[in-house]
C-alpha cells in the first residue's frame, strides 16, 4: 500500500500539547525535584499521560495506559520516550508532589491569561468572584460535609477553593481543603490591588477580614447569611429611579457585636427585590459610591464562578479518580483545570464561534486524528473530506 497523505503532520493531541512548552515544565519539575528519584517517567511524561485521561475522560488506569500504548507511534515525537505501566502510575501519582501540578498551572495561566478571549475587550476588568465547589468521593479520603448516610458511612470530599477574574473566565487562584472545612480562612490568602471589586457567597463570614479589605482599599459585595451581627448606623434615601429598579432599603451598618470580643467592619446594607422573579435580597458591601442596583448587578456577575464549575464537572473526568489517595486526586483535579486553561486558549484562537462543551467534545472525538486543528475548527465537516479525499491506497480487494 502506498503511503496515504491522510497520516500526514500531527493528530490533534500533539497539536493540543504544543500549547505546553516542555522546557517550562522541566524547569518546574526542576525547581520542585519532582524528578530526582525518576528514571524514566517524569513529570512531563506525567502530565501528558493525565491530560490524555482527562481529554478522553479516562475512568480508570487501564484505559489509560492501554490507550497510551496503542497509540504510542503518534506521539512519541513529544519528548515522552516511556509509557507507563499501571504500578508505575500509581506510584507516580501517590509519590510525585500535586504541587509540581499546581505550579505547572500556575506558569501557563501566566502565560496565556492575556490571550484569553475576554481579557481582550478593551481595559482590564477589576472585579474577581471567590466561590468554592465539592466534589465528592466515594472513599473517606478527605472528610465530608453533612449528615453520615444511612449505613453510618461518611463519604470523602475536596473542597476547591477558587479566585477568578471576570474578564478571564479562569482561575488565578486554587486552594484545597477537607470537604466539611470553613470556606472563611481562603478570604486571607487573597492579596488583590487597590481599586479591586470583590464579590463572594455569604459563606465567606469574617468581619475582620471585610474590614482589612476596606483598609486595603478593596471593595467587597455579598449577602447577608442568617443571624448576621449588625447595628444600624443611618438610613440612606432612595430615589425613584433606584426605586423602580427593585431597591427596598439602604442602610449603613456596623458589623458585629460590641460588647464581644468580635471584629467590626463597616458596611453598607441594601434590601433589594429582583423586579422580575419577586425574589428578595440583601447584600452587604463596603461600597458606598456605586448605585444600589448596580451592587446587585455586581452580585449577580457571580454565576460566571458557578459557569465555570459547571463546564468542569460535565466535560472532565471529577466523578472517577485514577488514584485513592489525597494528593492523586488533587493532581487529577490539577490537569482538569489545565485541560481547561487550554480548551479556553483554543477556543480564542479558533476562527469560528464554538461553544465550550462541543468544542472540548469535538477534540475528544478527534484526539488522535491527523488534521490540522484550526482549519478544522473553522470547518469540520470540508476538512475532513478533503482529508479523505487524498487518502488514496495503491490496491483494493474490490477494485473498480
Amino acid at each position: 500500500m502506498s503511503k496515504s497523505i491522510f497520516f500526514t503532520g500531527q493528530p490533534i493531541f500533539s497539536q493540543v500539547l504544543s500549547f505546553l512548552p516542555k522546557t517550562g515544565v522541566d524547569q518546574v519539575s526542576a525547581r520542585n525535584q519532582a524528578d530526582r528519584y525518576c528514571k524514566h517517567f517524569t513529570t512531563y511524561g506525567h502530565l501528558v499521560s493525565m491530560l490524555y485521561a482527562v481529554f478522553n475522560n479516562c475512568s480508570s488506569i487501564r484505559e489509560l495506559t492501554s490507550g497510551l500504548l496503542a497509540w504510542e507511534h503518534r506521539i512519541t515525537h513529544l519528548g515522552v520516550d516511556y509509557f507507563p505501566r499501571r504500578s508505575t502510575f500509581s506510584d507516580a501519582n501517590n509519590r510525585r508532589s500535586e504541587e509540581v501540578f499546581g505550579q505547572i498551572y500556575q506558569f501557563l495561566y501566566n502565560r496565556y491569561r492575556h490571550n484569553l478571549p475576554d481579557s481582550r475587550k478593551g481595559k482590564s476588568s477589576k472585579l474577581y468572584i471567590a466561590d468554592s465547589t465539592t466534589i465528592s468521593l466515594f472513599q473517606e479520603v478527605m472528610r465530608n460535609a453533612g449528615r453520615p448516610a444511612s449505613n453510618g458511612k461518611r463519604k470523602g470530599g475536596v473542597k476547591v477553593h477558587t479566585l477568578m477574574r471576570s474578564d478571564e473566565d479562569v482561575p488565578c487562584l486554587i486552594r484545597f481543603s477537607a470537604a466539611a472545612a470553613s470556606d472563611s480562612p481562603f478570604l486571607k490568602e487573597l492579596k488583590l490591588p487597590q481599586g479591586s471589586i470583590l464579590v463572594f457567597d455569604r459563606g465567606y463570614n469574617d468581619y475582620g477580614q471585610f474590614q482589612k479589605f476596606s483598609d486595603q482599599g478593596v471593595s467587597w459585595v455579598t449577602r447577608k447569611k442568617q443571624g448576621t451581627v449588625y447595628r444600624i448606623v443611618e438610613n440612606l434615601p432612595i430615589n425613584e429611579t433606584q426605586a423602580g429598579r427593585g431597591v427596598q432599603k439602604d442602610k449603613l451598618v456596623i458589623l458585629g457585636h460590641r460588647q464581644y470580643d468580635h471584629p467590626l467592619a463597616n458596611a453598607r446594607l441594601i434590601h433589594f427585590t429582583d423586579p422580575k422573579s419577586g425574589e428578595r435580597f440583601q447584600f452587604l458591601t463596603n461600597n458606598t459610591k456605586l448605585a444600589p442596583s448596580t451592587i446587585a448587578g455586581l452580585y449577580q456577575k457571580r454565576w460566571q464562578i458557578e459557569i465555570l464549575f459547571k463546564r468542569l464537572k460535565q466535560n472532565y473526568p471529577l466523578r472517577y479518580f485514577l488514584g485513592d489517595s489525597e494528593n492523586a486526586i488533587k493532581i487529577q483535579i490539577w490537569c482538569a483545570l489545565i485541560a481547561d486553561l487550554i480548551i479556553k486558549l483554543i477556543k480564542s484562537l479558533a476562527g469560528r464561534k464554538w461553544s465550550y462543551s462541543n468544542l472540548a467534545s469535538v477534540i475528544r472525538i478527534h484526539l488522535m486524528t491527523y488534521i490540522d486543528l484550526f482549519n478544522f475548527l473553522k470547518n469540520p465537516e470540508k476538512a475532513l473530506q478533503i482529508k479523505i479525499s487524498h487518502a488514496r491506497p495503491e490496491w483494493s480487494l474490490f477494485p473498480t
